[in-house]
Parts: structure tokens; C-alpha cells; sequence
């Protein structure tokens, strides 16, 4: 066990503090990845011969040190690579670390009996596919032939499955930081289950990352979403758009469209959080001309407010559903 996935669990009036967390990680370690908006991956390989410890016992001294230098618990997983990891951290609990020994016996003891669709890349339509022919499970994924996965699902997604389905972990952990993404949160002053609020909420939040990208004259690739609840858990949904883009009206329909896909009823939302992830220079990306006049006059009418804000402030010029 080499590898932590850790996430923290920081109260509603401490959603971006995330920066300063992954700086405890990097005491530890100097291979963190941040995986927005509260978690990483740390390669603990090198800690574990500095430190005398192994990956459980060193996540131990990292919880002990999130409580006491920043007030925020955390649930982590370990395991042999970054996908076990991952995995192992849905089955912890708060307070707790989850491990998978990197015994291969073991490894094939923890996949067993779990759901096709509990292994990354898999998704539903994929989970459906394999579902229909009696491979529901990872360990019958695993005891299909290579060449039986690759006609339903093709030659590089059905080996991918095949290895991921054996417990073989190709991932690393590839260090980077918080500035490459941009994340605009909006806790609510209490739980919520007004969808109406929730919506007002995603509005905000999506206008205010196309500002902040424009602004930056970057664009974004991915969209993420994630809805805290009022008992401390999370769902997080993200999505890739067409294209890299910082136009706001397609940033607020993405973030619609997420919230749409969890299907909420009557939830106690205590925050909503946006995260702009995989930033480029604007200068270095395409947009595919449309010939739609509104979208065009919208671009435009965008542009114009940009310029208005840049001379007399970030709340000279707001979408009309924010103005009261």
C-alpha cells in the first residue's frame, strides 16, 4: 500500500481550504495530486523508507494533523496504485483508512462481488452493455476472455476493463496544483431544499467562473459539480464540454445539466460548489462557428460587459435573476 486517495471533510464555511490542506500532504510527500474540490492523491513510497512508517500508519499521523491544524477530519482509502485507492475510500468511513494490501489474492478478495460499474472509466451505458451478457460483477469482468470484452466494447476499452477487472493499476499520481482549475462555491445559510435556490445558486456560481476565466483569458474543458448535503456527505458529477470554452451561457446550461442529472428530491443541500478543471490560454483554442445570430449577439453583448466591470467593478453588470 503505497498510494493514499484522501478527502477531506472541511465545515460549509471552509470550502476553500483545500490549498492549505494539500500543503500538509506535502510535508509528507512531494507527489500530490489535488483532486478538486476536496481531495488528493499522495505516493507515499518514498515517506514510508523516510519515515519508518507504512502508508496506514502515516495516514493516521495525517488525519491527527488535519484535525488539529485546520479543524478538518478526513476519510482515506490505500491500496497498491491510485485506482485501488479511489476505491478503497468509497468503503471508508470518517475517521477511518481503508486498506487493500497489495497482495494480488487480496486485491482479487476486494473486487469481488462488487458492481461493473464500481470500476473507473465504466459507464453506465457501458455498465448496461456488459449487464445484458451476464457480466455484472468484477470478478465475472475479470473471468471473461480478453477478446470477449473487446467485441463489446471495443479493443482498447475492452483491455483497459480487462486489467482494471484483474486488479492491474496502471495509474500514477502525477503532482499538479489548485491553479489549474477555478472553483466558485456557495454554501447556504442553512439546508436547503428549495430547487429554485439551487438553481439560483448554479447560476451564480457558473456566471462568476466565466468572469473570473475571461478575466484570466483562459478557457475550460471540464465542468464539475458538487452538492454537499446536510449529513456531511457529497455527490460530485462532472462533465466534459464540446469544446474549451469561458462563454457563461454554456457554462450555466453544463451546470444545469449536471444538477438535472442527480435528480434531487426534497435534498437538504448545505453548499454547492463549481470547479472549471483542464484551463488553457484562451488564445489556444478553438470555437466552432455556429452562424446563430443570438449566440454570436450574445458573445458579444458578453464582451461589452466584460469591459464595463474591468472599469467600474465585478457588480456593475449581473444576470437579472442575481440583480435582487
Amino acid at each position: 500500500m503505497t498510494i493514499l486517495c484522501v478527502r477531506f471533510q472541511p465545515p460549509p464555511a471552509r470550502e476553500a481550504a483545500l490549498p492549505g490542506l494539500l500543503g500538509l500532504l506535502e510535508e509528507f510527500t512531494p507527489v500530490v495530486e489535488a483532486l478538486p474540490p476536496d481531495g488528493a492523491l499522495a505516493d507515499l513510497r518514498g515517506a514510508e523508507r523516510y519515515f519508518g512508517r507504512d502508508a496506514v500508519e502515516l495516514a493516521s499521523v495525517i488525519r491527527i494533523r488535519a484535525l488539529a491544524l485546520h479543524g478538518v477530519d478526513c476519510v482515506i482509502g490505500a491500496g497498491p496504485g491510485p485506482m485501488l485507492a479511489r476505491m478503497a475510500l468509497r468503503d471508508a468511513r470518517p475517521g477511518t483508512t481503508r486498506a487493500v494490501p497489495g497482495d494480488p489474492d487480496a486485491v482479487a478478495e476486494f473486487l469481488a462481488g462488487r458492481p461493473v460499474a464500481a470500476l473507473p472509466g465504466v459507464g453506465a451505458a457501458t455498465a448496461r452493455t456488459l449487464t445484458e451478457y451476464g457480466l455484472d460483477t468484477v470478478d465475472r469482468v475479470a473471468a471473461a476472455p480478453l477478446s470477449t470484452l473487446q467485441r463489446l466494447v471495443g479493443a482498447g476499452a475492452g483491455r483497459a476493463l480487462h486489467e482494471r477487472a484483474n486488479g492491474v493499476d496502471r495509474g500514477r499520481v502525477v503532482p499538479d496544483g489548485v491553479s489549474r482549475s477555478l472553483a466558485a462555491e456557495r454554501p447556504f445559510a442553512r439546508d436547503e431544499t428549495d430547487p429554485g435556490r439551487h438553481r439560483r445558486a448554479l447560476l451564480s456560481a457558473a456566471w462568476e467562473l466565466g468572469v473570473r476565466l475571461r478575466a484570466l483569458d483562459k478557457v475550460c474543458r471540464v465542468l464539475t459539480l458538487t452538492v454537499r448535503y446536510a449529513d456531511r456527505s457529497a455527490t460530485t458529477r462532472g462533465r466534459t464540454l464540446a469544446e474549451p470554452t469561458a462563454h457563461s451561457a454554456v457554462l450555466i446550461g453544463a451546470a444545469h445539466g449536471l444538477y438535472d442529472s442527480l435528480g434531487l428530491q426534497r435534498a437538504r443541500v448545505r453548499a454547492i460548489a463549481l470547479r472549471a478543471e483542464g484551463l488553457t490560454p484562451a488564445d489556444r483554442a478553438s470555437h466552432q462557428l455556429t452562424f446563430d445570430p443570438v449566440d454570436e449577439k450574445a458573445r458579444r453583448v458578453e464582451e461589452a460587459a466584460d469591459r464595463v466591470r474591468a472599469r467600474f467593478g465585478p457588480r456593475a453588470v449581473v444576470p437579472g435573476a442575481l440583480a435582487a
